[in-house]
């Protein structure tokens, strides 16, 4: 780099998609933060900025944040020398993910300035300031959580009042100026019928009353028509967006809030019963009348209720030829869109002559979701258990067979692995060894720590909590070599076992294949095989081991 200047490069990022636009926080802050580089005389703003939008600083992760990631790459490959930010909760709001962020940075000698508090990059020998460092970050931890409930307790209050909260408009409608400001002087939206959108909702919600289609039978509709599919949301109509738009009271000119919930990262729907509606209905956004809808709920709810009863609960006397339990079901992926298949099933049904009495019959299938959301496949969707099962424990027959003549192959592999597994051995009594010596040598420096606060020892106390600070680092990535290590043997030592496991076994797998329970034959599939492609007139078997 250029000694004469330091090369900057500014960070953006907005946490909401209202930010994004041109007089929203983004051009703020961008011209804020390029005024802050310019009252710097020996800086040079390069051209590649970091932006980030509409994510969250305090609820993903660093890891996650790939704009983050792309900063420390640069700054590695020593591309800058200054990252400067508008406010530092625009580097994110966790505690010691964000702290340790900061002093990696650093560790390339790239400083983190900020246009409220300028340099907030700690030198890596500041225990002090690495601390500060950890409290403005605690702070800005603790402000997001107790923003967040803050927001959501005046959400429910707003909600129930009428107002829209939600970031994106639902399908019908989009968001306008509403003329009203908040308190932190930004223009408020409200939510505005597209009349021709709101002609598609009141289609699906007169095939779900008068025809009772179910959401996949709408969106098989919907895509089949040129001009409805042209006003799909992203390309196809979903099964999902359909029930989205049959179950939200927004169309009756109710707004809602808590539909959904976030547990362990995915949203996960709730009952109606736990939702915040508002208290009255807003006619300017009614598309359907409140008593078509409140209808369509009442049918959905009875036609759920009428799929989930058993058959045994009919006069049908089930018999199950299959127990649901498909052997293929953890490698088999559909030919044309190459999502995973699930596991489904088939009814048949007949009468007895002579007696009347009524039978049904279960076959498991292959089912594609993807087609079953309503977007179309070229060829069949479902894959009968009983047709193509057969065929593939035929060609995993012969391949058994194959196995055999060729096994002793395996032995050349398991000489080369053994080789370099006592390579990673010995590799791992030398780190061990030195673990030992770091302990040591920290144990015998905490003991003098007494000393040095008196200043009776060789080195000062600020020296020694730096000797001592540098040899847990050295401790930390030692342990950490000595388990990259350990997981190096563990894996040979399990695939050498594995492929014992598989010469010993051939044989027997062979004999009880055909006649075993599907549990069993799941086992063995898994062992052997990676994927099952599935087509209509086509089944591609890629096995894990190849002849």
């Amino acid at each position: 780099m250029n000694n004469d200047y330091k090369l900057v490069r500014m960070l953006l990022r907005v946490s909401s998609n209202q930010q994004l636009e041109a007089d929203g926080d983004l051009s703020v802050q961008r011209q804020l933060v390029k005024e802050y580089i310019e009252s710097h005389e020996n800086w040079k703003l390069d051209n590649k900025e970091y932006f980030e939008g509409s994510k969250s600083g305090y609820k993903n992760t660093v890891v996650e944040r790939d704009v983050l990631q792309q900063a420390l790459q640069d700054a590695i490959n020593q591309e800058y020398d200054i990252l400067v930010v508008y406010k530092d909760d625009r580097i994110g709001r966790r505690m010691w993910e964000i702290g340790a962020y900061v002093m990696q940075l650093k560790s390339y000698n790239v400083d983190i300035y900020t246009v409220k508090d300028g340099c907030i990059s700690p030198e890596t020998d500041d225990i002090m300031g690495q601390m500060m460092l950890a409290l403005r970050y605690g702070n800005a931890q603790k402000s997001s959580s107790d923003t967040g409930m803050r927001v959501k307790d005046t959400a429910q209050k707003l909600v129930q009042k009428g107002k829209f909260m939600g970031g994106k408009a639902p399908y019908g409608y989009e968001l306008v100026f509403s003329g009203e400001i908040s308190k932190h002087g930004r223009a408020l939206k409200k939510l505005q019928i597209v009349d021709e959108k709101a002609d598609v909702v009141k289609y699906i919600y007169n095939l779900s009353l008068t025809k009772e289609y179910g959401s996949y039978k709408i969106a098989e509709v919907l895509n089949s028509n040129d001009d409805y599919i042209k006003l799909a949301p992203n390309d196809f109509w979903k099964s999902g967006t359909i029930t989205s738009i049959l179950t939200n009271p927004v169309y009756a000119g109710y707004v809602a809030y808590k539909r959904r919930e976030r547990i362990n990262g995915k949203y996960l729907r709730l009952s109606d019963d736990e939702w915040i509606k508002s208290e009255n209905r807003n006619e300017n956004i009614a598309i359907i009348d409140e008593d078509i809808w409140n209808e369509v709920q009442r049918k959905r709810k009875l036609r759920s209720k009428e799929y989930q009863k058993s058959f045994e609960e009919n006069e049908y006397n089930l018999i199950k030829k299959n127990d649901g339990f498909l052997p293929f079901i953890d490698v088999a992926y559909c030919g044309y869109c190459g999502t995973k298949l699930t596991n489904n099933s088939q009814y048949n049904y007949w009468t007895i002559k002579g007696t009347g009495e009524k039978r049904a019959s279960r076959i498991g299938v292959y089912r594609c979701q993807m087609a079953q959301q309503g977007i179309p496949h070229d060829k069949t969707c479902r894959f009968r258990a009983d047709k193509i099962e057969n065929i593939i424990f035929e060609d995993i027959c012969k391949y058994l067979d194959s196995l055999l003549d060729n096994i002793d192959l395996s032995q050349n592999v398991k000489n080369i692995k053994d080789n370099e597994c006592q390579k990673l051995k010995k590799n791992l009594d030398k780190n061990k060894r030195e673990l030992v010596k770091i302990k040591n040598g920290i144990d015998i420096m905490e003991e003098h720590m007494p000393e040095a606060m008196m200043g009776n020892y060789i080195l000062s106390i600020e020296e020694l909590a730096h000797a001592i600070k540098k040899h847990k680092a050295n401790l930390e990535d030692t342990e950490k070599k000595i388990k990259n290590i350990q997981e190096q043997i563990d894996d040979i030592n399990n695939s050498n076992k594995e492929m014992d496991d598989i010469k010993n076994n051939i044989p027997k797998w062979k004999e009880i294949f055909m006649g075993t329970d599907k549990h069993t034959q799941r086992v063995i599939v898994n062992k052997i095989i990676d994927k099952v492609i599935m087509k209509k007139d086509e089944i591609h078997i890629i096995y894990k081991i190849k002849i």
